[in-house]
């Protein structure tokens, strides 16, 4: 497209200034380059200059971008502009703040100002470790909220609601609720009504039972409901539907104490944040909307003449509102797609475009309330079209609108008329249409995405246009792999890189989930307290067998080597000079290496965390599977991996859209969260903890909460916005991957599926990496700590002791460490099912792998026994140690309690105010065996008779 040549869609809206205006801008359509066209326009206009225009996108990057475009086809130079507002909403609101907030929390009732050094947190994880800090201390001064506590699986799952809340515009006061946030969280009985009514009404002309009258057929399955919730056939009735009186029976429901417990947990984490001195990007607009309702004059002085919001789709609630407190007229114009929103999970509301009619007169209503703040006409409203695409072929532009229109599930149900009527069709402005647009399945997927990739590179049959118009073969940079997970790219690189296959990964990636990541925090461990958990990890990456390792850490005879290394680093000052010099040992250079240092960097500057405090940290990034922007490659000419989130607004000659697998894509969700905000249903909780019912205390299903959601319908329109934004950022070919088990998408769309059997025997595997540290198995000087292994004797292990094998082991292990990290796995023989319905029969706080070191004095030295606890199952009266054992007998029970004997005290002077114990679970058949502790002077007993 020419800079210089606006087409005539594109011109109308540069020349179109005053009013409201919906423009309806498609993928590819030149967007940017109008928007910022008729800005320039604006500020051209006599009396006007860049302080009377608010241009509002969603990235700094794209702010930028939009300044640097209209320094050229304006008046106005980067100095001029250097101030103008042109940014995003986070950034407006902090000015704001800095700028005339300090006190604005006073109107919520909360005491402590914002100051000109007020932190902004964006790293989720390190504010997830502050929040849980924060709850630490409101249980302690809350007794009145143990149930709740009791019933909430992981404290951070209130963090993940008081954000949702905050960008719906629901904030608490000292005393209540601001303005009308109560009703949100009430919801609407009406609306609710309307749902549960059509998915009530029967089937086939009558003649066939209703949709949810089926769905209740597996209504208390796998629950445990309180003894006054209806039975199964209560709720269904006897006809063809459900009685009519259920929706208000489970709607009317009374939530005065739940609502309570979210206020209180809610205003008092805004005093904490605030008083460490730190907001989240959330909280800048709570305060910035706050003050703009309530200082009239300061709202009328702040507010601008014309006012644009770029990417309107991915607007949440309290933005659009913000928009409207900071326009002073009509000349309002948003500019958006709803096929590309795709951010529900920032709380982007893709409403706010598909019904900006009625939204802009609701919220210009409500804002009204007790005053004038919106006082533009919220009538005309001109709706403009860009619909000439300068990215793709008319071919994958017409391809592309089948995904709207594609199944999730074999047995969805989809208005694909009432879809179709409300896609602008896009025009392709290139004559040249040669797409290939193929899918393949394969058992081997990521080697036969290599293959297909060698297959491309240098075929002119999948010849891609230049920006010169010149058609030549691809080059591997053409190229770029789209996944719905990071976890499948991360998997995908790995494979690259042994067949020497160029390849980057961009984006967002969870950098803490790499080897070089863990490697550090295996070190770290090392330095904390000498962990065994430390020294598996790094004697397993310098080339150890599994008996070699545990000789070794039995022993405590590690190479020399690596304990130079350990003392070395014990020297350094910083984290992140640790976390260099670990890196530079491992030659782990590059853009994820320092990523991983600079938010260790920015971890240790940001907060008081120690050097234990900052493992858990990274502990908690790899379990939660925290993202952090990663801009790396392996050179200029490199096939480029991304998540689809992360190529938004990109585009690529050649798109292969990998893991095309059930359950992968679309995403199945979670099993959600036990207090959930949703619309219309408003505040809920799914889980109840009661010890007034047969004087057992135990957390209860919510019945209520059940079949709500039941009647709530299944969220996969944003799966197939990804799905469409995906096939969009092709210029000229598409092509689909998926193994075995092909997703509903995949089969829905009108693409022959291929099978192929990769053929990678072109590839040479690049040369084996030297090991940074050689095998030493020299005998210790004399051992300081301990492994509880040591004091097992390990003659009860010979002969026929029903035991598998060390590797059989580690698998179900590790398959119940991934199964407790919520991490995809798959319970393949009876020992891993008999974990999994173990696991899912415990109803407190779950915690894997945890390392345990119990200090004890003798002869006035101190020693240390170290081991790591399989599984720790917290409740608010009780902490149970659960060890997992794959042996097929109970032979060597006698010995084990040594080792378990170990990890109870260690757990016992953890949580003195709770009963602790600690058994054994026997994999094989699922039974678990109590152990009587052993005294810690037992231990220390063990200790010296093993060492004289």
């Amino acid at each position: 497209m020419s800079e210089v040549s606006p087409n005539p869609e594109q011109q109308d809206l540069i020349t179109s200034l005053d009013g409201l205006y919906l423009v309806d801008a498609g993928a590819g359509t030149g967007k940017t380059f109008t928007v910022t066209r008729r800005y320039a326009n604006i500020v051209d206009q006599d009396g006007i200059d860049p302080t009377d225009v608010l241009l509002v996108t969603f990235t700094n990057n794209a702010a930028e971008e939009m300044r640097d475009r209209i320094v050229r086809h304006s008046e106005y130079g980067m100095r001029e502009l250097a101030d103008a507002p042109i940014q995003t909403f986070h950034s407006l609101a902090h000015d704001i703040l800095i700028e005339h907030g300090h006190d604005a929390p006073s109107h919520l009732g909360v005491d402590e100002p914002i100051t000109d050094s007020t932190r902004i947190i964006d790293d989720e994880i390190i504010e997830q470790s502050l929040f849980r800090e924060f709850i630490g201390q409101f249980t302690d001064t809350h007794p009145e909220y143990e149930s709740f506590f009791a019933a909430v699986s992981e404290s951070t799952e209130l963090l993940s609601l008081i954000k949702e809340l905050s960008a719906k515009g629901v904030f608490p006061t000292a005393t209540g609720w601001y303005r009308n946030g109560e009703s949100h969280l009430d919801g609407e009985l009406a609306a609710f009504e309307s749902l549960f009514a059509d998915l009530n009404e029967p089937r086939d002309d009558g003649n066939k039972q209703s949709k949810l009258r089926s769905k209740l057929y597996r209504y208390g399955e796998n629950k445990t409901y309180l003894p006054e919730a209806p039975a199964k056939w209560e709720l269904r009735g006897d006809g063809k539907q459900a009685p009519p009186d259920i929706a208000e029976r489970v709607f009317e429901a009374d939530r005065t104490a739940l609502k309570e417990f979210v206020h209180d947990v809610y205003h008092s984490y805004l005093e904490f944040a605030l008083g460490r001195n730190y907001l989240n990007f959330g909280f800048l607009q709570l305060f910035a909307f706050v003050l703009l309702c309530d200082d009239h004059e300061l709202r009328e002085r702040l507010s601008f003449e014309y006012v644009m919001v770029d990417e309107f789709q991915d607007s949440s609630e309290i933005q659009f509102k913000l928009m409207l407190l900071l326009a002073s007229t009509d000349n309002l114009c948003v500019v958006g797609d709803w096929k590309q929103s795709i951010y529900s999970f920032q709380y982007a509301d893709v409403d706010n475009i598909r019904e900006f009619s009625d939204r802009l007169n609701d919220f210009a209503a409500e804002l009204n309330q007790g005053t004038a703040r919106v006082t533009f006409p919220t009538a005309p409203i001109e709706r403009k079209k860009l619909t000439r695409n300068y990215r793709s072929t008319q071919s994958i532009l017409d391809f592309s609108t089948k995904a709207l229109t594609a199944k999730a599930t074999k047995s969805e149900s989809l208005d694909k008329e009432a879809i179709a009527e409300s896609v602008t069709p896009l025009e392709a402005t290139t004559d040249r249409d040669e797409s290939h647009i193929e899918a393949l399945t394969s058992k081997s997927e990521h080697e036969a995405i290599l293959a297909k990739i060698d297959e491309i590179v240098g075929n002119p049959e999948y010849a891609v246009e230049g920006d010169d118009g010149i058609t030549t073969a691809p080059a591997y940079s053409d190229i770029a792999v789209l996944t719905r997970t990071r976890d499948f790219g991360r998997e995908l690189l790995e494979t690259a890189a042994d067949y020497d296959l160029p390849m980057a990964y961009e984006g967002g990636m969870e950098v803490f989930r790499t080897d070089a990541a863990k490697l550090l925090l295996a070190w770290l461990r090392i330095l904390e307290r000498d962990a065994d958990r430390g020294w598996a990890l790094v004697l397993e990456a310098a080339g150890y067998t599994i008996d070699e390792t545990n000789t070794l850490i039995d022993r405590e005879s590690y190479p020399e080597a690596m304990t130079a290394f350990r003392d070395e680093l014990r020297e350094l000052a910083t984290l992140g000079g640790v976390a260099r010099r670990v890196f530079d040992r491992y030659d782990r250079t590059g853009p994820t290496a320092d990523v991983v240092i600079e938010t260790i960097q920015s971890v240790h500057g940001t907060t008081t965390f120690t050097r234990g405090e900052v493992i858990q940290f990274i502990e908690e990034a790899i379990a939660e599977g925290s993202t952090h922007e990663v801009e790396g490659g392996a050179g200029t000419d490199a096939v480029t991996v991304q998540t689809i989130h992360a190529t938004k607004g990109l585009e690529y000659p050649i798109v292969i859209l990998a893991n095309m697998n059930a359950n992968k894509f679309p995403s199945t969700g979670g099993g959600g969260s036990t207090i959930e905000y949703t619309d219309p249903i408003g505040l809920r909780q799914r889980k109840l903890y009661r010890d007034d019912v047969h004087d057992v205390p135990y957390v209860y299903d919510s019945w209520q909460t059940d079949v709500l959601n039941a009647c709530l319908p299944q969220q996969y329109d944003e799966e197939r916005r990804l799905l469409y934004v995906a096939i969009t950022r092709a210029e000229s070919h598409v092509v689909f991957t998926s193994g075995p088990n092909t997703n509903a998408f995949l089969e829905s769309l009108p693409v022959p599926i291929e099978s192929v059997e990769p053929d990678l025997s072109d590839f040479e595997s690049p040369p084996s990496e030297h090991a940074p540290f050689t095998i030493d198995l020299s005998a210790p000087d004399g051992p300081a700590s301990y492994s509880p292994h040591t004091f097992i004797d390990d003659a009860v292990f010979e002969g026929d002791t029903g035991g598998r094998g060390m590797e059989f082991g580690s698998e179900v292990h590790e398959f119940a460490e991934r199964y407790v990290l919520d991490e995809p796995v798959e319970a393949d023989n009876a020992d891993k099912q008999h974990v999994e319905t173990f696991l899912e029969s415990l109803h407190g706080e779950t915690r894997a792998e945890i390392d345990a070191f119990l200090p004890l004095t003798i002869d006035s030295e101190t020693v240390s026994i170290g081991g790591i606890i399989d599984l720790l199952h917290i409740t608010p009266e009780t902490a149970e140690i659960i060890d997992y054992k794959t042996d097929r007998t109970t032979h060597a029970e006698a010995e084990y309690r040594k080792q378990l004997s170990v990890y109870y005290h260690v757990v016992a002077d953890q949580y003195p105010d709770r009963t602790v114990s600690a058994s054994i679970f026997y994999t094989a058949d699922g039974t678990r065996s109590t152990i009587d502790p052993l005294s810690k002077a037992a231990l220390k007993k063990l200790v010296t008779s093993s060492h004289p």
